[in-house]
C-alpha cells in the first residue's frame, strides 16, 4: 500500500481493488497511516484521496527502507499493474466524453463555459504572438485567437477532435491554426516555443494539474504568459460521468499555490464568474509569467 500511495494519490476503492483487499481493512490501515503522519488525505467532492506524506513523519527512516525492499516483487509487480489500469481507467472516461460529444460540442454545455468567464479570458490576450491552447477541444477560442495571433497550436487527446478542429480551420482558411493530439501533461511542443499558454476549462481534466502547468512553463519563452480558466472546488459529483471531470475544481490558494511552485512568477488567481443556476459553477481565472 505505501509503495503505491508513494506513486499515486488513490480512493479507498481503487486500493481495494488493486490489493483486493476489503474496503474494513484498507480503511484501518489507511487510519493508522493517518495518526502516524504516514500519509494525507484530500476530499474531492464525495471522494477521499491518500497519498504518502513522509515530510514530517517520524517514521520517514523506517518507511524509506521499506519502499526499497524488494522482497515481494511477485506482489508489487501485480500491483503496479492493478495501478496502471486504474490510471489507464480515469484517463479513457475522461476522454470518452469528449469523443462522444466532439461533433456537437459548440452547442453542448460545459460547466464553466460562459461568455462572461470567457470575456475574462480574452481581455487578456495580447496580439500576433505564437498561442498553444491547450486541453483546446474543438478550439472555440483558437479560432477567435487565430484571426489575429501568429500562429495558434491546438493541443488535444481526442482524435475526434482534432479530426473536427482541423476541418473547421480550413473551412475558416485560418492556415495558422494547427490542431495536434497530445496529452496537457506531456505537450508535442518545443521547449520556449510559445508566447502565451492557454488552460481553458482543460486544468481539471488532467490526471496530475502541477505537471500540466509545468509543461505549460516549459514551452513557454521568457516572459511568456500562462492564463487558466478553470472551475473552482464544488461538490457536484455527477460531473465526473456527465463530463469526464477528474477534478471537482480547484481552490484558489491550491491553484496559486500550484502556479508559483511551478515557477511563474507575477501569479495570481481570482473568481471571475459565478452562474446563476445549480449547481452554480463558479470560475476561476489564474495568471502567471515565465521568468
Amino acid at each position: 500500500m505505501l509503495r503505491l500511495l508513494s506513486r499515486e494519490e488513490l480512493s479507498v476503492a481503487e486500493l481495494q481493488e488493486i490489493l483486493e483487499m476489503g474496503q474494513s481493512r484498507i480503511s484501518s490501515h489507511l487510519s493508522l497511516l493517518r495518526r502516524n503522519r504516514m500519509v494525507v488525505d484530500r476530499k474531492d467532492g464525495k471522494k477521499t484521496f491518500y497519498a504518502l506524506s513522509l515530510d514530517k513523519s517520524p517514521n520517514y527512516d523506517i518507511v524509506r527502507l521499506a519502499l526499497a525492499e524488494d522482497s515481494d516483487e511477485d506482489f508489487w509487480e501485480s500491483d503496479q499493474s492493478g495501478l496502471t489500469r486504474i490510471l489507464e481507467r480515469r484517463r479513457s472516461e475522461s476522454e470518452k466524453y469528449f469523443e462522444e460529444v466532439a461533433d456537437r460540442l459548440g452547442k453542448h454545455y460545459v460547466p464553466g463555459r460562459s461568455w462572461e468567464s470567457i470575456g475574462h479570458f480574452l481581455f487578456r490576450l495580447v496580439p500576433y504572438i505564437v498561442v498553444a491552447d491547450l486541453g483546446a477541444g474543438e478550439g472555440m477560442i483558437s479560432q477567435l485567437l487565430a484571426e489575429r495571433a501568429k500562429k495558434v497550436f491546438c493541443i488535444d487527446s481526442s482524435k475526434s477532435m482534432v479530426r473536427i478542429g482541423t476541418d473547421l480551420a480550413k473551412k475558416k482558411n485560418l492556415a495558422n491554426l494547427f490542431y495536434k493530439q497530445g496529452d496537457i501533461e506531456k505537450v508535442p511542443l518545443n521547449d520556449k516555443s510559445v508566447d502565451l499558454a492557454l488552460m481553458s476549462q482543460s486544468l481539471h481534466h488532467a490526471q496530475h494539474p502541477k505537471k500540466a502547468l509545468e509543461e505549460a512553463f516549459r514551452i513557454l519563452k521568457p516572459n511568456g504568459q500562462l492564463i487558466v480558466l478553470d472551475l473552482k472546488n464544488h461538490n457536484f459529483e455527477k460531473a465526473r460521468e456527465n463530463y469526464g471531470d477528474l477534478w471537482l475544481g480547484f481552490r484558489e490558494n491550491d491553484l496559486y499555490k500550484m502556479i508559483k511552485e511551478v515557477g511563474f512568477k507575477k501569479a495570481r488567481v481570482e473568481t471571475v464568474s459565478k452562474e446563476e443556476t445549480e449547481p452554480y459553477f463558479e470560475t476561476i481565472l489564474g495568471v502567471g509569467e515565465r521568468p
